[in-house]
């Protein structure tokens, strides 16, 4: 995983002073590591019975559309407010920094689907829990969460402490 951690750059005081951004652009501009991540995102994953990938806005969008792409299974967006034309769910949390909404429409899902859900990072967990509170809103299950990076110091892990958790790389 050296070859990825390797494409992820430090961005200090974003978007807050005090705050290092670790920045996914250049992993997701090298066509080779973006592909290694994919195939290590879903690599636990195969042969088990998911039925479906969601990935938060929005850059789990990019992880989860080419996760779901290679397993063959339906993409679904989670989105921030307003972006959705049909009828939603909706799931406010907090934020290190402030606070969101993450939106689904409301026939994402179907009640027996097993989800996996992707983000490219997990931090303090927030927006990986709500998520998963909006993917069982819908009746559906999380089957798992992976992500590229964890910041492991910030503890996202143990909110989500009732899910299996998958990560590429820990800072």
């Amino acid at each position: 995983m050296d070859r990825l951690r390797n494409k992820i750059r430090d961005i200090p005081d974003f978007p807050k002073p005090g705050i290092i951004f670790k920045d996914i652009t250049p992993l997701v501009k090298d066509p080779a590591a973006l592909r290694l991540s994919v195939h290590q995102l879903l690599q636990p994953f195969l042969g088990r019975e998911i039925t479906a990938v969601a990935g938060m806005e929005a850059r789990g969008f990019i992880f989860g559309s080419l996760v779901a792409w290679e397993l063959g299974l339906p993409f679904v967006p989670l989105r921030k407010p307003g972006k959705l034309p049909y009828d939603v769910q909706s799931v406010a949390y907090d934020l290190e920094y402030g606070s969101a909404t993450l939106e689904v429409h409301i026939d994402a899902f179907d009640a027996d689907d097993r989800v996996l859900l992707i983000d490219d990072l997990l931090a303090t967990g927030g927006t990986a829990k709500a998520s998963c509170e909006l993917v069982e809103k819908t009746g559906a299950k999380v089957e798992a969460c992976a992500f590229v990076v964890e910041l492991d110091f910030l503890k996202g892990r143990d909110k989500l402490s009732n899910y299996e958790i998958h990560t590429l790389i820990k800072f």
